[in-house]
């Protein structure tokens, strides 16, 4: 007997990632438990929440057309669609950046006391910000972090860059602290090109931060989720790229391979999921996340958390479970029931 009958899931985004959302999310829809739930999907874009597609528990999926699709309302978190008031009891939050990967939207639903799918609002913002969530890690004898400089707009970015490279030298990373999907993220070779790089960076938020380049020897992820016995890591994936790194070319348009489960040694395996299980209880994460990592000569680097990862047919999270011997929607509701 599930502890849920409606379930909303929410996808669209105000960031760039807005279109990856949306296709995470209807994949998500389609896979939940037709038998158990009823789903409601909806997009939410800049403050205007509306309802797209609806499926009442063995039904067919009713679509809404654009123009005339149910208004959410947002004082209850409720659509009144075809003569009936629905209040969700649920949410699966499929918004890739922000609001659903800043904090914001799981506030509002811990306000209304209504359950979602993804970690608090207090972890999701810290774990959203890059430095804020390598801050968290600092001095933990399980993982490495690459060494890195901050920087927030209105600095000094000359300054600031003769400082980076001095202290971290070439080869450097530069990323918004807060985004997804490679959005804003450079590959610097030299000084002169530190300054664009960072400006560009801006163009995603107001921080960012430049990490020391890591010497790969393996680019490996990981998801963690809260199962009914406890806290489980699925298989790892080894990211082989024929780019320059795992770029947004790389994640979307085909210049990668994604090996599951990763071809690397057991011990190596089973490190990383004991590292992904112990910064999910360092962070004190809920619900379903993915964490990347570079393995390197001298140990394994922790690089950022997803908190809503990806969650297409083509993702890696689905790719995991599938290397694990488990049905999607069997695993979506045991994330849901955990949640």
């Amino acid at each position: 007997m599930s502890k849920f009958k409606s379930i909303a899931v929410m996808y669209g985004s105000d960031s760039s990632e807005w279109e990856i959302s949306c296709r995470s999310g209807e994949f998500t829809a389609s896979r939940i438990d037709e038998g158990c739930y009823d789903v409601y999907e909806i997009f939410a874009r800049f403050g205007k929440w509306s309802l797209v597609a609806m499926r009442k528990s063995n039904s067919m999926r009713v679509p809404f057309p654009e123009g005339s699709r149910p208004e959410i309302d947002k004082t209850d978190f409720s659509v009144n669609v075809l003569g009936e008031k629905v209040k969700f009891d649920f949410v699966y939050i499929m918004q890739h950046g922000a609001p659903g990967e800043t904090g914001i939207l799981q506030g509002y639903f811990e306000m209304l006391g209504i359950p979602f799918s993804s970690c608090s609002a207090y972890v999701t913002t810290v774990a959203f910000d890059k430095y804020s969530c390598k801050s968290y890690l600092r001095g933990v004898d399980y993982v490495k972090l690459a060494d890195d400089a901050f920087i927030r707009k209105g600095e000094d970015v000359e300054a600031f860059c003769a400082d980076a490279v001095r202290k971290l030298r070439l080869p450097l990373f530069v990323k918004p602290t807060k985004g997804g999907s490679s959005f804003g993220i450079t590959k610097v070779l030299s000084a002169e090109e530190l300054p664009a790089a960072i400006r560009y960076a801006f163009s995603e938020g107001d921080t960012v931060i430049v990490e020391k380049a890591i010497t790969c020897e393996h680019e490996l992820t990981c998801a963690v989720y809260r199962g009914s016995d406890g806290v489980k890591a699925l298989p790892i994936i080894e990211i082989v790229t024929d780019n320059d790194y795992f770029d947004y070319d790389a994640k979307y348009n085909g210049s990668s391979r994604e090996l599951c489960p990763a071809p690397v040694s057991a011990e190596l395996t089973e490190k990383v999921q004991e590292i992904s299980r112990k910064i999910y209880a360092r962070l004190g994460c809920s619900g379903l996340v993915r964490m990347d990592y570079i393995a390197a000569p001298d140990g394994i680097y922790f690089l950022e958390i997803n908190i809503i990862p990806g969650m297409t047919n083509a993702s890696l999270v689905p790719k995991m479970v599938r290397a694990a011997g488990m049905d999607f929607t069997d695993f979506l509701t045991e994330v849901i029931e955990n949640a």
